[in-house]
């Protein structure tokens, strides 16, 4: 059984990729659930773009958050390289998917980005047990 536990488990140990691989899976769930709320009605598009942003800023955190636990220290380095990435993966996939324009206003999108990431590395490695 352990050896089968061992072969097919899946754990990155980098703690910025582990931060990123965490900071995606909240994305997808946060898209999976506002794309329901559309669809049953619920949810106007008016009010799409604010909770956009709370789905982006509630990644970054649990990515930072997961970053800095798994680093043990330099929470605020692994949490701002988590953010860093995902703003400029964001970027990228905005940029390459649905042919946006890069402009000013987008790429200053990063550095809340950056910040949300450091402030979850900073209570990331609060969390580690001791």
């Amino acid at each position: 059984m352990h050896f089968i536990r061992r072969l097919f488990s899946f754990r990155l140990s980098h703690p910025t990729f582990s931060g990123l691989w965490y900071a995606f899976l909240w994305m997808m769930i946060g898209a999976l659930i506002l794309s329901l709320l559309l669809q049953s009605g619920v949810m106007d598009e008016e009010n799409l773009t604010l909770y956009t942003y709370l789905v982006h800023s509630v990644s970054l955190l649990a990515g930072g958050l997961v970053s800095g636990k798994r680093a043990g220290q330099k929470g605020l380095y692994q949490g701002s390289l988590t953010g860093l990435f995902y703003g400029i993966l964001l970027l990228v996939i905005s940029f390459l998917a649905l042919d946006n324009s890069l402009g000013l206003t987008e790429v200053a999108l990063v550095l809340p980005a950056l910040l949300l990431g450091a402030i979850g590395g900073v209570f990331g490695v609060n969390l580690k047990r001791r």
